[in-house]
């Protein structure tokens, strides 16, 4: 299978090529050529597995250069019980009759990235060899809060990889802050950038088009490459939690062979929610694709009118990982429902870098809402999900997964739809303390490890150990960039 450029359907290259350099040279992103058919068959074969042999499975459909035994050992390495402290590894928790919660954070950062992070470095590693690359792959990522942990735990001393990650200086909640300055690893770097999210994300992909700077650092022995979503290794490993819950609900008696499954899924650069439209492309019964946004609602306002505009204000909320205004995957699922329109894809996209905005045409809009629902929620629509969630079920979430909760309560008010639903987690209540413990009425108090001990107790359920493990550890990376300063960075990073 080969993987082409949104914006240049010419530049194809096999899987190996793709993951490795992650971004295509002309700025777009690497989406695949066909789409496996997931078959009943596969569900059915699927159901008796373990998820790492799901895994597996569904990879090995999409990488054809990679052997059953190494995608099994990567699986096994990155879903084993010394990363993940479930054995489900992406449990389902059920939350009503008609409703679950697909865990995604029991993985060593606390956060669904480990489920792709844990997997791409494998892959890139591999796929250096499999190319026959001589250079080593220095791996750039922006984060809002939980795709910098994930990537730094990841990539931390794997062979032939340095990795730089960078974050907004006041974007992240305190945990995660601390959860990547304290980052082990000699091959490691985090940077603040003052400003927001997308400046940092912008600056990163300033640096993979920039022909000098690549020039340079080929010089030196080094190609960049990606640890965001941008890189289709991040999205891949994501496909098979969506597939791996609806089997869940299958053996368990849940749903029927067929039946379709609505998603809610907490959205900001539109990574998590498109791996879920890619395994609808490969037959999963999914039913509606429910994209969920906080204060920052841009995707909302696009799916619904069709017109895409980042010129709004932009709001630090207690959700920051959805705190993005520019969603580069959006790009993947313009391309695909455009029909590999690579022109178009590239028309919208300069017009969001030359005005900010842009405006699809009536065909893709039609496309685009019959597939998918938009919602969003405010500051205290979240916190009222958390202590509503917590009140009667007795079930504690972060700020990201409420709102999930709260536009899939909304969708339902609204279309009356009953479909079997699945709202999905994508990070432990304990990485959001001082949130979560105003919602549920507690005050916090003290410094970050002593609200996670009250939130244990108000909450009646223990913290993870990768969050608990963090107090006393020295704080590693001091660094802050501004945007324009972060080719410097990376250089200084390099030697």
């Amino acid at each position: 299978m080969q993987y082409l450029s949104t914006r240049d359907k010419t530049l194809r290259l096999r899987a190996a090529g793709a993951m490795a350099i992650g971004l295509s040279r002309d700025g777009g992103l690497f989406a695949p050529e066909a789409f496996p058919d997931l078959g009943t068959l596969d569900l059915k074969v699927l159901g008796a597995m373990s998820y790492q042999q799901r895994a597996s499975f569904i990879m090995g459909k999409y990488l054809e250069a990679f052997g059953t035994e190494e995608l099994e050992r990567f699986a096994q390495r990155a879903y084993g019980p010394d990363r993940f402290d479930h054995p489900d590894v992406a449990p389902l928790h059920r939350v009503d009759s008609n409703t679950w919660c697909l865990e995604l954070w029991h993985g060593p950062t606390c956060a669904f990235k480990d489920l792709a992070l844990q997997m791409l470095p494998q892959l890139i590693s591999e796929s250096l060899n499999k190319l026959g690359e001589e250079r080593d792959a220095c791996i750039l990522a922006a984060t809002s809060g939980d795709t910098g942990k994930a990537a730094l735990e990841g990539f931390a001393d794997v062979p032939r990889t340095k990795i730089l990650v960078f974050y907004p200086e006041h974007g992240v909640s305190e945990m995660q802050r601390l959860q990547m300055v304290t980052q082990s690893g000699e091959n490691v770097g985090v940077c603040a950038v003052r400003g927001n999210f997308d400046d940092a994300q912008g600056g990163v992909k300033a640096l993979f088009s920039d022909e000098a700077l690549r020039e340079v650092l080929r010089e030196k022995g080094w190609f960049l490459s990606s640890a965001n979503s941008i890189n289709w290794g991040r999205i891949l490993p994501q496909i098979v939690y969506y597939i791996s819950a609806y089997c869940d609900l299958l053996g368990a008696g849940e749903i029927k062979l067929g039946q379709k499954v609505n998603f809610c899924v907490p959205t900001g650069n539109f990574g998590n929610i498109l791996s879920c439209y890619y395994a609808k492309r490969m037959g999963l019964p999914v039913g509606k694709l429910i994209c969920a946004s906080n204060r920052n609602d841009v995707l909302t306002d696009f799916i619904r009118t069709g017109v895409y505009d980042r010129n709004r204000p932009f709001h630090n909320t207690i959700s920051p990982s959805m705190d993005i205004l520019v969603s580069s995957n959006l790009e993947r699922l313009l391309f695909d429902l455009s029909e590999w329109d690579d022109q178009l894809v590239k028309k919208y996209m300069a017009d969001l870098a030359a005005a900010g905005r842009y405006e699809v045409n009536a065909a893709l809009r039609e496309r685009i809402q019959s597939l998918f629902y938009a919602g969003s929620c405010g500051e205290r629509e979240t916190g009222t999900a958390i202590r509503s969630l917590h009140r009667d079920y007795g079930y504690l979430v972060d700020t990201h997964t409420a709102v999930a909760a709260k536009v899939l309560t909304g969708y339902r008010a609204e279309t009356g739809d009953t479909a079997p639903s699945i709202f999905v987690s994508t990070a432990s209540p304990f990485k959001f303390c001082d949130s979560v413990l105003d919602a549920i009425g507690v005050e916090p108090a003290g410094d970050s490890f002593q609200r996670i001990e009250q939130l244990e107790k108000a909450g009646g359920v223990s913290a993870p150990r990768p969050l608990t493990a963090l107090r006393g550890r020295p704080e590693r990376f001091r660094q802050a960039a501004d945007r324009t300063d972060m080719e410097r960075v990376v250089r200084d990073f390099l030697g």
